[in-house]
């Protein structure tokens, strides 16, 4: 399938959250205070679709993030000692970085696997 490259319409703070606004969805993330937002590693987010209106949410990771969670883990011994990881609405991305994130969303939605990956939250 063909990656079209989703324009940004409109980004910026909105009290603690960081919304990005495309032509075909608003996302939400939580960043942390002061967390600079192309490192962003490991951050909740909520997209709304332009087409339907319907919620959707992930929490995001990084690779290096996962690696850096599990060698903790295994120090902790939580996790049966970082042998493994796991989040129930967790989406793993190469790149730090909300612009990444954001393109990873587009792409996902670009190639019909959004609602596979992302949980659908109820309606308001």
């Amino acid at each position: 399938m063909t990656h079209t490259r989703t324009e940004t319409a409109d980004q910026g703070w909105d009290g603690p959250w960081y919304r990005v606004r495309t032509d075909h969805f608003e996302a939400s993330f939580l960043p942390g205070a002061g967390e600079p937002l192309d490192s962003v590693c490991n951050i909740d987010v909520e997209v709304r679709l332009t087409a339907d209106g319907s919620r959707w949410s992930a929490t995001v990771f990084t690779v290096a993030e996962v690696e850096r969670l599990m060698q903790r883990c295994s120090r902790t011994g939580e996790a049966l000692a970082g042998r493994y990881f796991w989040c129930s609405d967790s989406l793993i991305v190469r790149d730090p970085g909300i612009d990444n994130m954001t393109q990873v969303l587009a792409g996902l939605l670009d190639d019909g696997d959004f609602t596979q990956i992302l949980q659908r939250l109820q309606d308001e």
